[in-house]
């Protein structure tokens, strides 16, 4: 008889768990659809691609290194500033995806409305890059890109960082 007692017990932990799982998901901005089509595309990190349609995403290291060395865009670690302390691209300007509303506005006097913008995280499964990126359309910026592989796939290139 002790045994059927634990199994409700489980049966109904588990019942919870999977009902506030699809509440949470359901309600999240960036939770995983449930139905419909997923994006296929190489970097692809989200369903909800509809939210970032200014946003040019660089698939490969060498093309953000053209860009960077180019001289010609500003890059922006949009992770956390102990992250970007323990290492970066070198030159990059730290804006936490986090705390977008207490910097921008330094940043905007600093860097115009009509700079070119690679914002970075840590690679394609982090979705700050894509988040700032976002921000950064709202306020004004008109070219912003996002450079999907992130700092790992900067530094496994061997390309300057800091």
């Amino acid at each position: 008889m002790q045994w059927r007692k634990i199994l409700k017990q489980m049966l109904f932990l588990f019942s919870i768990a999977v009902i506030s799982a699809f509440t949470i998901n359901f309600f999240s901005p960036t939770g995983i659809a449930l139905v419909g089509r997923w994006d296929e595309t190489p970097g692809g990190v989200t369903t909800n691609n509809d939210t970032l349609t200014d946003v040019y995403e660089i698939e490969h290291p060498e093309i953000a290194k053209q860009i960077y060395d180019s001289g010609k865009a500003v890059f922006v670690d949009s992770r956390s500033y102990d992250t970007y302390q323990d290492g970066h691209i070198k030159g990059a300007v730290s804006m936490p995806a986090g705390q977008y509303d207490g910097l921008i506005q330094a940043f905007g006097e600093k860097y115009p409305t009509d700079t070119f913008i690679i914002a970075y995280c840590s690679g394609r499964t982090c979705n700050d890059s894509h988040k700032l990126a976002q921000l950064l359309l709202n306020y004004g910026y008109m070219n912003v890109g996002v450079f999907i592989d992130g700092y790992p796939g900067w530094k496994v290139e061997g390309y300057p960082i800091e």
